[in-house]
């Protein structure tokens, strides 16, 4: 189901609750609002559909990928970058990391841990800043 874009800032700032295995049918809707934005957007956060769970969606090199629970368990090569987001008005200033290795686990809720790089490290660490609360 494609669900309203969260802007309520007061919600976006709360830290996300863990995902557990009942939180699929959140992962489906994620995905699905997603793909209705995907002309302007390259991932999200469950709390930008109003679900307050660890959970994201975005595009990994042109197939989608959905992480619950993920970390950022190492990074490397910081530089400034600008970011807009569907939730936010205009573009804002976010310190990123040019390689990150996270650790997440799938939709079967098995641990995984890759290391990602450049545009969708980035993604990446945008949506996780959405899981800790953290509003660019």
């Amino acid at each position: 189901m494609i669900r309203d874009i969260c802007k309520d800032e007061a919600f976006l700032a709360r830290k996300a609750e863990s995902a557990a295995i009942e939180d699929l049918s959140v992962a489906a809707d994620l995905l699905e609002t997603l793909e209705y934005h995907k002309d302007g957007c390259v991932g999200m956060a469950a709390n930008m559909i109003g679900v307050n769970k660890r959970i994201i969606a975005f595009d990994n090199e042109g197939t989608y990928m959905v992480m619950f629970n993920p970390e950022i368990v190492k990074k490397s090569g910081p530089y400034d970058a600008e970011e807009g987001c569907l939730s936010l008005s205009g573009v804002r200033s976010a310190r990123r990391w040019k390689s990150i290795k996270v650790r997440w686990q799938n939709e079967k809720f098995q641990e995984r841990l890759k290391t990602f790089t450049g545009w969708t490290a980035q993604i990446i660490q945008h949506e996780i800043d959405h899981c800790e609360g953290i509003i660019i």
